[in-house]
């Protein structure tokens, strides 16, 4: 295994500690060094949106409102894909939003949450989550989702190899992440917010993501891209480099990232649907 230096940043959004970002050859991806024991505190913030409902700043507001628009969609695209029922299981399921308009639409509903705010403000939508996926009840899923939230998880391969075991063998498997390759990334560097260090252990590239899951006889059928991530993330981007007046900015930014990756295929973050090989 091949391992360089890619870039040095830092945890912008709470602790301010330095990290480093190593690129791993073989798997063709990035690697956050030092991954911390225990990831809790780096969580612990009333600045991480996902585990709140919070509308305080305007960041928020705009997280907020970009995800009531894109739950619908993602509902639709797997509805679309023929999954309009079944078991559906979300890992990473935050506050519980999407399971809830799930459930809505008529599919019976599991989600795994490690954080106990963001559990609390599910249970209070009528949705028991478990802490983490040994807790689940023993059965496979029709639809399982990871929002942004394979890059968060320790212990990598074993944790694939269990997600894709609780697949049922016709089932739909989706993962959205932060692309690296894209315009964006490129464009801000160290400030890039997809990176997320520490919380983001991992940042993966499109082969990445086929050879690890490849890997679980679980192969891409298709990539999508998230053309509302680039907006979100330049304009988090801009707020690290302090910079005033940030909006029309990182619009400008987003904008032109989209613009490229129609050429390129390298989307600020890209949506991967996968199956089991059959």
């Amino acid at each position: 295994m091949a391992i360089r230096l890619f870039l040095k940043t830092k945890d912008y959004s709470i602790s301010q500690e330095a990290f480093a970002l190593y690129y791993d050859s073989d798997w063709q991806m990035l690697v956050t060094y030092p991954q911390p024991k225990d990831l809790t505190p780096y969580y612990e913030s009333e600045h991480y949106v996902s585990h709140t409902d919070a509308q305080t700043v305007f960041t928020d507001k705009l997280y907020q409102k970009a995800k009531r628009f894109t739950l619908q969609r993602k509902l639709k695209m797997i509805c679309k894909l023929g999954y309009k029922k079944g078991r559906l299981l979300d890992i990473g399921a935050g506050t519980g939003d999407f399971l809830a308009m799930a459930q809505t639409q008529g599919f019976a509903v599991e989600g795994v949450e490690p954080s106990a705010k963001a559990r609390g403000l599910a249970a209070k939508k009528g949705l028991c989550l478990h802490r983490e996926i040994g807790d689940l009840p023993e059965a496979t899923f029709d639809v399982i989702t990871l929002w942004h939230v394979l890059e968060h998880l320790p212990n990598l391969q074993e944790q694939v190899g269990r997600i894709t075991a609780l697949l049922d063998n016709k089932g739909l498997l989706i993962v959205a992440v932060p692309n690296y390759k894209s315009y964006d990334a490129h464009h801000y560097g160290a400030y890039w917010a997809g990176y997320d260090v520490p919380r983001h252990i991992w940042h993966f590239s499109k082969t990445a993501i086929a050879k690890l899951f490849g890997q679980y006889h679980v192969e891409v059928i298709s990539i999508r891209p998230m053309l509302l991530d680039a907006f979100y993330v330049s304009l988090l981007s801009e707020k690290y480099k302090g910079h005033t007046g940030a909006l029309l900015r990182a619009f400008g930014v987003g904008m032109y990232s989209n613009i490229q990756a129609c050429f390129t295929k390298e989307y600020s973050s890209l949506m991967y649907v996968l199956k089991k090989r059959t």
